[in-house]
Formats: C-alpha cells, sequence, structure tokens
C-alpha cells in the first residue's frame, strides 16, 4: 500500500509536471497529512525535487534513472567509436568517466590497436582531488561543492597531490579557464592523465573524457596539446548526445 501510494504520487506530478500537495490531495484521495509525509519521503531520496511556492517536479534522480539513452551502455555505444579513433590516433588509452552519486568512475577505456606500449588507467572510482577525470567534473558541477571541513582530510596518494584545499579550489578555477583538467604523478608515480568535460553545466558536466600515459610520453607540451585536442572532441561529443535523443524519437515514430 505504502509503495502504491508513493507511485501514485509520481504519476500525479508526472503527468502534470509540476503539482502541489494540495493538488496531490485533490487526485489521490489522500489524507493531506498522508501526503505531505509522502512528498517528504520523495524529496528525501531524490525522486521528485522542489520547485517554487509548494510545487514539486519529477526529481533529477528520477529521471537520470529512467533516461535509458543515459545508461552507461548507452553512453559508451556512442563515445567509444570516436575514443577508439583518438587513441590509435595519439598511441595512448583514453577513457570515458561520469558522475555516480558524489564519486567519479573510470565506465569505460579504449586502447591503441597498434604495438606500442600504453598505460591502462582501470575502471572504476576515482578520488575527487587527485585525478583528471575527476577534477574535470568537480570545476564545472555545483552539486560537487567541496565541503567546509575537508581540510586535512584530502588522501596524498604521492608526494604531487593536491592535500590543501586552497590549492584545490586554486587549480580548479584554472581547469575552468583553461576548459581541462591534468593528474600529473598524483595518484602513481610516472603516471599522468588529462580530462575534459563534456559540457560546463548540465548532464554533459557530469561527464569527461580523457587521456593517460607515461611521464615520458605526457610531456608538458604534449599535455596541452592533447589537452585543447580533448577540449574539442568533448564539445563534438556533447553535441552528438545531445541530438541523439531527438533523433531516436523520430526513428521511433517514424519520422
Amino acid at each position: 500500500m505504502h509503495l502504491e501510494r508513493l507511485t501514485m504520487i509520481l504519476e500525479i506530478i508526472g503527468h502534470k509536471g509540476e503539482a502541489t500537495v494540495a493538488d496531490i490531495v485533490v487526485q489521490s484521495g489522500l489524507p493531506t497529512p498522508s501526503a505531505y509525509r509522502l512528498v517528504k519521503d520523495l524529496v528525501g531520496v531524490g525522486l521528485i525535487d522542489p520547485t517554487s511556492k509548494g510545487r514539486f517536479s519529477v526529481g533529477t534522480r528520477l529521471k537520470q534513472i529512467t533516461a535509458t539513452d543515459r545508461s552507461d551502455v548507452a553512453l559508451v555505444d556512442l563515445i567509444a567509436p570516436t575514443l577508439k579513433q583518438a587513441a590509435n590516433e595519439y598511441r595512448v588509452a583514453f577513457f570515458l568517466s561520469r558522475l555516480k552519486a558524489q564519486a567519479v568512475e573510470i565506465i569505460h577505456v579504449e586502447t591503441p590497436e597498434i604495438g606500442v606500449s600504453y598505460l591502462h588507467p582501470g575502471l572504476g572510482k576515482r578520488p575527487l582531488h587527485a585525478c583528471s577525470c575527476s577534477k574535470a567534473v568537480l570545476a564545472f558541477n555545483t552539486g560537487l561543492e567541496l565541503p567546509k571541513d575537508l581540510e586535512g582530510r584530502l588522501k596524498a596518494y604521492t608526494d604531487f597531490t593536491l592535500t590543501n584545499v586552497s590549492d584545490l579550489e586554486a587549480e580548479l578555477e584554472m581547469i575552468r579557464q583553461r576548459g581541462f583538467a591534468e593528474c600529473v604523478e598524483e595518484m602513481e608515480r610516472g603516471m599522468c592523465s588529462v580530462a575534459s568535460p563534456l559540457g560546463k553545466t548540465g548532464f554533459g558536466a557530469t561527464l569527461s573524457v580523457g587521456a593517460t600515459g607515461s611521464m615520458r610520453v605526457f610531456t608538458k607540451e604534449f599535455r596541452a596539446r592533447i589537452g585543447a585536442q580533448l577540449t574539442e572532441l568533448a564539445e563534438k561529443l556533447s553535441t552528438s548526445f545531445d541530438t541523439e535523443k531527438p533523433r531516436e524519437a523520430h526513428e521511433k515514430s517514424g519520422t
């Protein structure tokens, strides 16, 4: 019964676009105290979001769950071919990362097919303060503001890891200005990476694409060059992603 009531409220809000508790009471027949309590529960888990003047809309979390074209599999299918081409061109590994909850994860890696040595970054979560894929997302995602009490709690993976909050904030500002992030031996000695977000706002700001390799390959000049290329690449990928959903809708409707 509890789940049915929650579902009914979600349906009411989904159909109306926005709804007040009074709207929900009228359409559902629920007692007002119960409606308020259920709405509070849904807001608490991000399934609905308060908008203004007591109105509620479908929450960001629910939109992310139901947006099938934004699943890991769909994103990899869309972006992997471009990363593969870049990996073969630059002869280094390229990766795709996305924000999940309060962490950034590498969800896909493309490696060069030609016979060259390369470093594989691996899949999984990365620390927000010490990896290019994370810092690229952190710099442009307002939902990932640094906690006030973070000072003294940033882990040092190497001697080059930024553990001072003011230093990290200064680097994030630099990332916003130039459009890409660097990780120079901050996670592992001898290993570097460069990454750019797929957008400065919205869903694109929760994704980043990057490249990784050894210090021998990722010189200062190479990082600057590939950083500029990644920024351009990210813009193109973001455009293709933005147009993917309308295109699929036309295909399904037969137009």
